[in-house]
């Protein structure tokens, strides 16, 4: 790098126009920033709060999602290799794959689930990167800023919170316009008010409903359909649960759905790490699981004899669907969500209330986690703003003379 700086300074004096070596260095403090600390000092005084800086926060957080992505290629391989060890034919160039590498379509085999899955998650996770990362490069060098490591959770949240069957093209379209329309117009990284890779969700889902929802996106094999159980439990209750899922499974994340999302253990084992950090609020976190114990207790009580989503308890909700990536991943995202203390409270307890409304009362969407966090990253700013005014209010009369 010293190297490469001292003979950009040299082309600059004797050689290049002005205007072009402009553009050299931009590229060079991008390229440099991204691999090393920048050597510079603030021009004046400086406030530190902590030895937490960007690098540190995302690398945490990277670390907190290792469990998930290791689900996310295990479970995503199990599923598949369940279903062609009943004697479903496969089809497609990844069993074919599996099978010219001499690895068998074993559930009960570690090794040969991983490799299945892999096979999946890895596709869309170099798409997701290759896409993304350009793009943020792209808007660095134009802008003259910095390249940080703002999209290094986006890339590594996206994929896993995508189905195994999204194709390829359509991960590259929506991580493009997540980072670009949920990010970058409004500055770049710490500027958006919407979770760059929640937005990218939404989108595809929104413009390809096809693809990403219905029976035969949840299985990693062409050809073969079959809901989930958050979807059975929305036509039939509780009941479906009781009888057709252990628990214990849904837990360990051991059932169909996005790849990263199954494994409430391993969302919790990325809850621990955060809050342990200081990264994630478990503020947040408490909001949501106080908000979704609430309103599923309180249909539970009600009940209906018309809709059986009224039946499902709040252990079930937790360990269903996106309900503990979100939790634990999404809603204490610390851009997008609330920054006051008392805030924070407010925004995990509606996140919470409105993912069992979604779920519960809308019979199009059995989900929700998704669009209710979305929707609070918008009111984020408001709840800061009545919770700022409200502790002004109170100085002002605690003090007054």
């Amino acid at each position: 790098m010293k190297f490469l700086r001292s003979l950009l300074d040299k082309q600059e004096h004797h050689f290049a126009p002005r205007g072009k070596m402009e553009k050299f260095h931009a590229f060079y403090e991008a390229l440099d920033t991204f691999l090393y600390t920048p050597g510079k000092v603030t021009a004046g005084a400086s406030h530190v709060r902590d030895a937490l800086d960007l690098k540190r926060m995302m690398i945490t957080v990277v670390i907190a999602l290792l469990p998930c992505c290791f689900m996310a290629m295990y479970n995503t391989g199990y599923q598949a290799n369940l279903i062609i060890s009943q004697g479903f034919e496969p089809q497609g160039w990844r069993p074919a794959f599996v099978q010219a590498l001499g690895v068998p379509f074993s559930p009960e085999s570690v090794f040969a689930c991983l490799v299945h899955g892999a096979l999946y998650f890895l596709p869309v996770l170099f798409v997701t990167f290759f896409v993304g990362g350009h793009i943020e490069a792209l808007f660095a060098v134009v802008r003259k800023h910095e390249i940080n490591e703002g999209f290094l959770v986006t890339g590594f949240l996206f994929p896993l919170i995508l189905s195994p069957m999204t194709p390829l093209w359509q991960v590259a379209i929506g991580i493009a316009f997540g980072v670009i329309f949920a990010k970058e117009v409004f500055g770049g990284t710490g500027m958006n008010i919407l979770n760059p890779a929640l937005t990218a969700r939404a989108f595809l889902f929104f413009a390809y409903p096809a693809e990403q929802s219905g029976d035969r996106v949840w299985y990693a094999l062409d050809g073969y359909s079959g809901a989930t159980w958050l979807a059975r439990a929305s036509e039939s209750g509780v009941e479906v649960l009781r009888n057709g899922v252990s628990w214990w499974d849904a837990f360990l994340g051991f059932i169909p759905g996005s790849m990263g999302e199954t494994s409430t253990l391993a969302c919790l084992i990325g809850a621990v790490i955060l809050i342990v950090t200081r990264v994630g609020s478990w503020r947040t976190m408490l909001g949501v699981v106080v908000g979704t114990f609430i309103t599923s207790t309180f249909f539970n009580i009600v009940g209906s004899s018309t809709n059986p989503y009224f039946s499902v308890p709040f252990h079930w909700h937790i360990v269903l669907g996106g309900w503990a990536f979100g939790t634990v991943f999404m809603a204490t995202d610390p851009v997008s969500s609330a920054y006051t203390e008392i805030g924070k409270y407010i925004y995990g307890l509606m996140i919470g209330i409105l993912v069992i409304l979604v779920r519960v009362v809308n019979p199009a969407y059995p989900e929700g986690m998704m669009l209710s966090i979305l929707f609070m990253n918008v009111f984020a700013p408001l709840i800061d703003y009545y919770v700022i005014n409200a502790n002004i209010k109170r100085r002002m009369v605690r003090y007054a003379v």
